[in-house]
């Protein structure tokens, strides 16, 4: 998933479906990367695409449940709606918000894929970007030697 900024180098807001969290999002990355994980899969009901934030600030906090995915990481979303909103590392090196949860999303791209070798067979996307196993993406993260 990206680093970079997006493209007017300003915060992002989004929420939920049904609008009990609201949130603003910092040093939002300019791209999407794809997790084909089965957690992500199972979460979802699909392949998660999800954008690098360097921070949020939450509306209605308090509307906001986590469920600890990992050993390693949570996963945010509303307690009335279901909307996922984010996953982040626990020690909080990394937070990622789904696309969809953004307010306006339409302006970005396919950057990467992970978990490629957990893809199911049924759908692939397109493009010439990187595409890392589950073993390569989590020796990025320093997980894995």
């Amino acid at each position: 998933m990206s680093d970079k900024t997006n493209e007017n180098g300003q915060a992002m807001t989004g929420g939920c479906l049904c609008g009990s969290v609201k949130f603003t999002a910092t040093g939002v990355g300019g791209d999407h990367g794809v997790c084909h994980c089965g957690t992500c899969r199972k979460w979802s009901g699909g392949p998660t695409m999800a954008i690098h934030v360097d921070g949020m600030e939450f509306e209605n906090e308090d509307n906001i449940k986590s469920y600890v995915s990992s050993d390693w990481a949570e996963r945010g979303f509303c307690q009335n709606c279901g909307t996922h909103l984010f996953y982040r590392l626990r020690d909080g090196s990394m937070t990622v918000v789904w696309a969809g949860a953004f307010d306006k999303n339409d302006g970005f791209s396919l950057a990467n894929e992970i978990y490629i070798d957990s893809k199911p067979a049924g759908y692939n996307f397109a493009g010439d970007h990187p595409r890392m196993t589950e073993y390569e993406f989590l020796k990025s993260l320093g997980m894995v030697e």
